[in-house]
């Protein structure tokens, strides 16, 4: 990574700048003001350079300010005169000796007194150009303020960049993309401050807290900075008093801190003087008033200049003054627990426990596991052990949670003790470790040993969502209602039974009734786990989109986009796989595709993990419908060697995804074959909404088989929503090669924002329009198709290639010819669609005939250039 960091455009301030310096200009320049670390220095050289003018370029320094026409002395040589008239009267001849210059100065607050006063006099008379940097909240002389307050130039202030610019600028710098969080991270931690974002990106490299994963640039741990922005940051705070210097180093330890707290340690009158210098920021939070820095990079250079011995003494000092306070919030007590973790006070096993507790409703797993360890380590036991196993398994470390809980004898547990035990070892074995046998054996030994009734809730609870991942519908849903409709079950049977009853529900057609399980699940996961709430709310947003109400979905997902720290990892890229999922129902494929990319880059150590499994399938799909059959298929085949009992519930998606496969890489007949067969399987595990998204599939691909939109309308009078009753429509149309309904259909599907198949369904209807040769509608559909198409992302379906390259061949024609131009061989075409070689020669025999070609070279060659 070089010094040499790209410029982002500023469109208007460069605009603004060129403007003032042109000779038509009613000025003599400009003035570029901002903070310390926006790029003032950087777009005024930027812009002069691109004009091509001569510039002198000076700067003020503060050891210059002391130095009568410091900056311009080396212009005017040896004194040979004490007067200041005399003196300013041969810097300006020396000045303008050369013709008409533009002079450039940075940092002219710094300017003494005769240089601002020799810069003025050249304004005035119009003698030069002028294009300075202004540090703002700095003290500056009269005579520069004067050049903007009077006109002479246009002062234009430089803002720091915003998130885009910032996210712009890094990815450019590290050739890649970045994370979404990561993205937010460094954005809150440099301010938009250009010196500083530059600096923090090249500190995490270099300390590799900021590492790329499958192409994806991730910031994991705090932030680094570069030893050249301390030196920079350090200036500024050596200048400071020992009791100012204080205050910063108690607020490093324990930001944001209350204000009384930070008051009784370091003084009334060190704060109050640390927030007049502009180094602090004191903000009501609720009732309290709390402090933290004014920019948080310089608590990282306080960090660094802090020696152990003197920061475990802090932290000790803080421990004590926080005891005293009422620990009202889980944030008051990590903080209390993080600064005890490396203090010289003495800690209480329970409050790591606490805190690991906290930390893991917050979803953050990196300071969960720290303070469970610790609390371990203090011999908190049994309940602990849990929370340390239950960090782990999110972590995706599957075999070391299991070993912190496997030696302990159940035999020896009481049965609140046994039930802690026994629901992260099932959690950990069924979706951690995919040991689904050994799940079950624990789960059994637990409900034979488990005879309070309310605590058996919570078995039900979680047998629940292990029927639903072995594909036992319903299984799932009678275990769930056991429990939901219990009088006042505890939040963890709650959260189970939501988790295992609402996908079930969704998946079965009966979507409507997951929107109130779901309202009971948000109540219960403020007391369970933070992680747990997202592969949980799953079923919510699929209930949401297999019944088409999408913009509800939208809002549903959107609920679970939140995060603040890099340990929150898991649950950003959980996240994804739910906005991806209404993404890729909406027909956003780009978007659903970008997001799930990441989500798969920040899980590249858990790919075999349960959770991660849906990510796959919505990658899958989203591929295909952009036309990438290879990208899908390498997805796919992935997916494949994760899939086992443990993710079975999803094994019907997966085939579904598999049939956009087929259809992406021109094996239309196959994708239609697969998406129906797919659909019996569904069927027969009771996924009736599945069933139909599979029906759905084989209507668009051009299916002409009279069972799909029969049984659709059939499956459209017991599935909740108005989705699959437009699917049957759809189908019902494409098997009657009714284009106006078709066209009813693009119509409808586009209300309710199903973009892909309002797309398909408009091409469909061009296609028969075509060949009925009503050119005035085939307009109007095929304009509808491209529009529909380009809103997601450019598809590449059966419809809209046909519709796009309209030709008088029959579909298994057509598909036989696209895997001749493809580059496949006859032996080939007839092991991919499963018939004779004599069979594709006779197909490519036809085709030839009907588009007037004499081989398949020529064949390829026609439809190469037509695609």
């Amino acid at each position: 990574m070089g010094n040499n960091w790209p410029m982002i455009e500023r469109e208007l301030e460069f605009a603004r700048i060129r403007s003032a310096l042109g000779d038509r200009s009613g000025h003599c320049g400009v003035v570029l003001t901002g903070d310390a670390g926006v790029g003032k220095t950087t777009l005024a050289r930027y812009a002069v350079d691109g004009m091509k003018l001569r510039v002198r370029w000076v700067a003020g320094t503060v050891s210059a300010r002391s130095i009568p026409l410091g900056v311009f002395a080396h212009l005017v040589g040896p004194a040979t005169s004490s007067d200041p008239v005399t003196y300013l009267a041969a810097a300006r001849e020396s000045l303008l000796a050369d013709g008409h210059p533009v002079i450039g100065v940075d940092d002219a607050h710094l300017l003494d007194e005769l240089s601002a006063t020799l810069l003025h006099q050249l304004a005035i008379d119009r003698a030069v150009h002028i294009i300075a940097t202004v540090r703002s909240g700095e003290s500056v002389p009269d005579a520069i303020t004067s050049l903007w307050k009077d006109d002479h130039v246009v002062r234009v202030s430089l803002a720091p960049f915003s998130k885009e610019q910032s996210v712009e600028l890094v990815e450019r710098v590290l050739g890649g993309r970045l994370e979404g969080l990561s993205a937010d991270l460094m954005w809150d931690a440099s301010g938009g401050n250009a010196l500083f974002l530059r600096h923090l990106v090249q500190g995490a490299v270099e300390s590799g807290s900021l590492r790329e994963v499958n192409n994806v640039w991730q910031l994991r741990g705090r932030a680094t900075i570069t030893s050249e922005l301390a030196s920079l940051l350090e200036s500024r705070i050596d200048q400071l008093d020992d009791d100012v210097a204080h205050v910063l180093q108690l607020l490093t330890l324990c930001e944001p801190i209350d204000l009384d707290v930070l008051m009784e340690l370091a003084g009334e009158q060190p704060v109050e003087r640390a927030e007049d210098e502009g180094l602090i920021r004191i903000a009501r939070d609720g009732r309290a008033l709390t402090v933290r820095y004014a920019h948080p990079l310089f608590g990282e250079v306080i960090r660094k200049r802090l020696g152990f011995a003197s920061s475990r003494r802090l932290r000790g000092k803080l421990v004590t003054a926080l005891r005293t306070r009422p620990l009202r919030a889980a944030s008051d007590r990590i903080r209390l627990a993080g600064l005890a973790l490396d203090s010289d006070a003495a800690a209480e096993p329970e409050l790591f426990a606490t805190a690991a507790r906290d930390s893991l409703m917050l979803a953050d797993v990196s300071m969960g596991e720290q303070f469970a360890r610790a609390a371990v380590d203090e011999g908190a036991g049994v309940a602990a052990a849990s929370l340390l196993a239950r960090a782990l398994m999110w972590k995706g470390l599957g075999d070391e949670s299991d070993a912190v809980l496997a030696d302990y004898d159940p035999a020896t547990l009481d049965d609140g003790e046994l039930l802690l035990w026994g629901l992260q070892r099932i959690g950990n074995l069924f979706w951690g470790l995919g040991e689904v046998g050994a799940a079950d054996e624990v789960l059994t030994l637990v409900r034979d040993r488990v005879t309070d009734p309310v605590l058996s809730q919570i078995v039900d609870g979680i047998a629940s969502a292990c029927a639903l991942f072995t594909g036992d519908i319903a299984t799932a849903i009678e275990l769930s209602d056991k429990v939901l409709d219990a009088a006042d079950p505890l939040p963890w049977a709650t959260e189970w039974a939501v988790f295992g009853g609402g996908l079930a529900r969704a998946l079965a057609g009966r979507g409507d009734e997951v929107a109130a399980i779901a309202r009971r699940g948000r109540s219960a996961e403020k007391r369970t786990d933070g992680v747990l709430r997202f592969p949980a709310g799953f079923g919510e947003i699929l209930a949401l989109t297999l019944t088409g109400q999408l913009q509800a979905a939208q809002s549903a997902a959107d609920q679970y986009v939140e995060f603040s720290s890099a340990g929150q990892y898991l649950a950003w890229a959980l996240s994804g796989t739910h906005l991806a999922a209404v993404e890729v129902a909406r027909g956003r494929f780009p978007a659903a595709a970008e997001r799930i990319e990441q989500t798969m880059a920040a899980l590249a150590d858990q790919d075999a993990l349960s959770w991660v499994f849906p990510g796959r399938v919505l990658l899958a799909q989203a591929y295909a419908a952009l036309g990438d059959a290879g990208a899908s298929a390498g997805v796919l085949v992935a997916a494949r060697q994760c899939a086992g009992p443990a993710v079975e519930v999803f094994r019907h998606m997966l085939e579904i995804a598999q049939a956009w496969q087929f259809a992406a890489a021109g094996m239309v007949s196959t994708a239609i074959t697969h998406a129906q067969k797919t659909a019996g399987a569904a069927a027969e595990s009771g996924q009736f909404a599945i069933e139909a998204e599979a029906l759905h599939a084989a209507a668009r691909f051009g299916t002409s088989d009279e069972q799909v939109p029969d049984r659709l309308a059939e499956l459209a009078t017991r599935i909740n929503g108005q989705l699959v009753g437009l699917y049957a429509r759809h189908a019902r149309a494409v098997v009657d090669s009714d284009a106006a309904a078709l066209d009813d259909c693009a119509a409808e599907f586009e209300r309710i924002g199903a973009l892909l198949s309002a797309a398909d369904s408009a091409a469909a209807a061009a296609s028969i329009h075509d060949r009925a040769g009503d050119r005035t509608v085939l307009a109007i559909s095929a304009a509808n198709a491209a529009r529909l198409a380009a809103q997601c992302g450019g598809l590449h379906t059966p419809a809209m290639v046909e519709s796009a390259n309209p030709l008088p061949l029959t579909s298994r024609e057509r598909e036989i010819a696209n895997l001749v131009a493809a580059g496949l061989s006859n032996r080939e075409i007839a092991d991919r669609l499963v018939v004779s070689v004599r069979t594709v020669e006779g197909h490519i025999y036809r085709a030839c005939t009907k588009l007037d070609v004499g081989d398949r070279a020529a064949l390829a060659a026609l439809l190469t250039d037509s695609a």
